[in-house]
């Protein structure tokens, strides 16, 4: 096995891969990949992406979380849940949550509710959250940064962001996922000129599969899907815009993704 990366944010519950997950887990575990963490991002979503995990521990993990997509959904309940799927051992996080203000499939008042719940969830249970944002980073900040003395670790996940947001998150203190995003030449060229600012311990990298198939896989997949096997494509890329080799990327993102959740 030439790595023993992590990736953490994979949607694995996503209905595309019904018909071959574990095969999807198997190519990832040959490909290097030797954990992911299933993003949970709904009610029924947190639900399945912890029945997977606990059907394979110690290979997958789970976050807890509403998606700020579904933050008109956010209940008491939805919070109930959150918060009992945390105790088990399979959680590692809460999120998927934030503000996605590109899409708003929901309100965005509905949806700065939901995120500033989830982070006093995070707060009083002590886990790590797992952030999101698009075309929200005033807002994000606004509600992020009052509550950020009381959370344990944050990281900005699938960060597709310009410097002025990225020097932000890193003042305050988050770490960054990176995704195939940067191996997009027509939406994110910009990240190869400025994910080298990234320092050392604060460097992630993920998938987000299904979506975000690492546009320079060569060759190319004939499936659209993309899959934690191909996460070794985006350390590729990021190690090669970092000036630094694969193997020094593959070491500091593994060891920074084991400490930030708390892995065995």
């Amino acid at each position: 096995m030439p790595y023993s990366l992590i990736d953490i944010g994979a949607n694995l519950t996503h209905d595309s891969f019904d018909a071959d997950r574990t095969e999807v887990m198997q190519r990832a575990a040959d490909a290097g990949v030797a954990r992911i963490i299933v993003t949970g991002s709904s009610n029924q979503g947190n639900i399945d992406a912890v029945t997977l995990a606990e059907a394979n521990l110690g290979r997958v993990y789970a976050t807890a979380g509403v998606h700020p997509h579904h933050a008109s959904d956010y209940t008491a309940a939805s919070a109930e849940l959150i918060r009992s799927l945390a105790q088990k051992d399979a959680v590692v996080a809460i999120g998927e949550c934030g503000l996605d203000y590109f899409r708003n499939y929901s309100p965005q008042h509905a949806q700065v509710e939901a995120f500033r719940s989830q982070l006093e969830i995070a707060t009083d249970i002590g886990l790590p959250v797992f952030l999101h944002q698009r075309d929200a980073h005033d807002d994000f900040v606004k509600v992020l940064e009052p509550l950020l003395p009381g959370l344990t670790r944050a990281v900005a996940h699938c960060f597709t962001g310009e410097a002025q947001s990225l020097e932000k998150l890193l003042e305050m203190g988050l770490s960054i996922g990176i995704t195939g995003w940067i191996c997009d030449e027509r939406r994110g060229a910009h990240l190869k000129d400025i994910v080298s600012v990234i320092p050392d311990d604060k460097l992630m990298i993920e998938t987000d599969a299904p979506y975000l198939m690492p546009r320079t896989l060569s060759p190319r997949p004939k499936s659209r899907r993309n899959e934690p096997a191909f996460l070794p494509e985006v350390l590729r890329v990021v190690a090669e815009a970092r000036g630094q080799s694969i193997e020094h990327v593959a070491s500091i993102t593994t060891e920074n993704a084991t400490r930030f959740f708390g892995l065995d």
